[in-house]
C-alpha cells in the first residue's frame, strides 16, 4: 500500500460523485475532505483481512478488487467485484465492528478513505446523511437476501446464467476462469464447467479463449427464469 497525495478540490469532487455526499454544502464536503485520503495497492494486494479493526468507508478511485470469504477448508467466495466509484467496508464503517470480508486488488487500484469518526459525526448532525446510510444498508441487505435465495432455489446453471447477465458486455469480453466463476457462484470449478457446457449446448452461449459471449438472448433469458 502506498499513500498518494491528493489536493482538497480532488477530494471535493470525489464526494460531490458519491451517492453518500452528493447533496451535502460545500462547507460540509470542505470538512469532509480534510478527513480523508488517497492509497494506491498493487495487483494481489490485501485492503484488509476479515477481522481487522476498520479505519473508514472506501470508495474505489481507479481500478477493481475483489471482496471475498474464505471457508474453513480454504475455498475463496466472491462476495461482490468493486469496479471503479463503488463504495465499501461501510457496516464496519458505522457499526465500529471489525471487517466482515477480505477485499484484495485485481489490478492496480486507487481508494480514497474516509475517517471513521467524522462519519459517526456527520450520522448524529445530519439526519439527511443518516437516512443515506440506512437506505443504502437496505439496499445491501436486499442484495444479500437476493444472493442467499438464488443459492438456495436455483440450480447451478441458472445461477451461472445469471451472473453472466451481470458481467460487462463490452468487447473484447472480458476473460474468466472457472475457478473465478465458481468462487463468484459459491461452488467448484467442476460444477461450473458442466454448467457452462449445457448453457453451451443450448445455444444461449458460446465460449472462445475464456471468454463468454451470449449468442442467442431469447434461450438465454429462459436460462434465467
Amino acid at each position: 500500500m502506498k499513500p498518494i497525495t491528493s489536493t482538497g478540490s480532488e477530494r471535493i469532487k470525489v464526494l460531490k460523485a458519491n451517492e453518500y455526499f452528493d447533496d451535502l454544502s460545500d462547507a460540509l464536503l470542505k470538512d469532509i475532505a480534510e478527513n480523508m485520503h488517497l492509497r494506491e495497492y498493487q495487483r494481489g494486494d490485501v485492503l484488509f483481512w476479515e477481522g481487522d479493526p476498520c479505519d473508514g468507508l472506501h470508495i474505489v478511485e481507479q481500478g477493481s478488487a475483489k471482496i471475498f470469504k474464505v471457508s474453513p477448508q480454504g475455498r475463496q467466495y466472491i462476495v461482490r467485484i468493486l469496479q471503479e466509484g463503488d463504495t465499501f467496508a461501510e457496516v464496519p464503517a458505522f457499526d465500529e465492528g471489525t471487517n466482515p470480508v477480505n477485499v484484495e486488488a485485481l489490478e492496480i487500484c486507487r481508494v480514497w478513505v474516509i475517517n471513521t469518526k467524522k462519519l459517526h459525526e456527520l450520522v448524529m448532525a445530519h439526519p439527511a446523511f443518516a437516512q443515506k446510510v440506512l437506505a443504502n444498508f437496505g439496499k445491501m441487505l436486499r442484495g444479500m437476501v437476493r444472493m442467499v435465495s438464488e443459492m438456495a432455489f436455483y440450480q447451478v446453471t441458472h445461477r451461472l446464467a445469471r451472473l453472466i447477465a451481470e458481467l460487462p458486455q463490452q468487447k473484447p469480453a472480458p476473460i474468466w476462469t472457472q475457478e473465478q466463476l465458481a468462487a463468484r457462484l459459491g461452488t467448484v470449478r467442476e460444477v461450473v464447467a458442466r454448467s457452462m457446457k449445457e448453457l453451451e449446448r443450448s445455444g444461449a452461449i458460446k465460449v472462445e479463449d475464456r471468454r463468454i459471449q451470449i449468442t442467442d438472448k431469447e434461450i438465454f433469458n429462459q436460462w434465467l427464469e
